[in-house]
């Protein structure tokens, strides 16, 4: 993993190669182009919880060195200050605004980031659940940054596209998985890609501790195990 400021580090997984679009193929061409500054330097993602608006935001942090990727809901504890400077990155990645949204402390924060960072020519690129204009911001000139920025809707991976990126995952990490397991894992678990790629972490581990490849057979008996 990459370390950034405060703590927070980067996922060796999130990267664009690692990024299975499905029908997002609009959003990632926009990551892609604002990490390339070949696109705006402003970007708004939206989309509910596994959809890849953290993944597309770490990867832009990941292509563009000495970027930073600040994940309010992990954050908001620390204060609004921790944001203080930051405009002097290339890219600032805002993720979970949701998470602060009404706040007036934070609101003010980033409003002042924005316009920092279009001072400092930095690229600033934000995440929520939701599009600008249904997020509860009460600061006025807030609002209306965020709603002028260039939005992009991301939806979560259909089932196949969820085989597909485990597929790929686990096969970074030196893991075939056949269309059997990959099914099983779908119809016995939650068919979100957070909690799925927790279940490969689990599943990863386990293999490595007892030497045992990921056989179905394997991962039933892992699973019975930890019921």
């Amino acid at each position: 993993m990459k370390q950034l400021p405060l703590g927070v580090r980067l996922q060796d997984r999130a990267v664009f190669a690692s990024f299975v679009a499905g029908a997002n193929a609009e959003g990632l061409a926009a990551a892609r182009a604002l990490a390339g500054e070949s696109g705006p330097a402003l970007l708004y993602l939206h989309g509910a919880a596994g959809s890849g608006r953290s993944h597309l935001l770490q990867a832009i942090c990941a292509a563009v060195p000495g970027s930073g990727y600040f994940p309010l809901r992990e954050l908001r504890a620390l204060g609004a200050a921790v944001l203080d400077g930051v405009a002097g990155l290339p890219v600032v990645a805002i993720d979970d605004l949701d998470a602060v949204a009404g706040e007036p402390h934070w609101e003010r924060q980033l409003f002042s980031l924005y316009n920092e960072c279009r001072g400092t020519g930095a690229r600033l690129v934000v995440a929520a659940a939701l599009p600008a204009p249904q997020l509860p911001v009460a600061l006025p000139d807030l609002r209306s940054r965020l709603a002028a920025m260039p939005h992009y809707a991301l939806r979560p991976l259909d089932e196949e596209g969820q085989r597909i990126a485990l597929r790929q995952r686990a096969a970074a990490r030196g893991i075939e998985m056949s269309e059997e397991t990959l099914l099983y894992l779908q119809r016995r678990f939650a068919r979100d890609m957070s909690s799925l790629n927790a279940l490969l972490d689990r599943l990863d581990m386990a293999s490595l501790e007892e030497q045992r490849r990921l056989t179905l057979p394997f991962i039933r008996e892992v699973l019975d195990r930890q019921a």
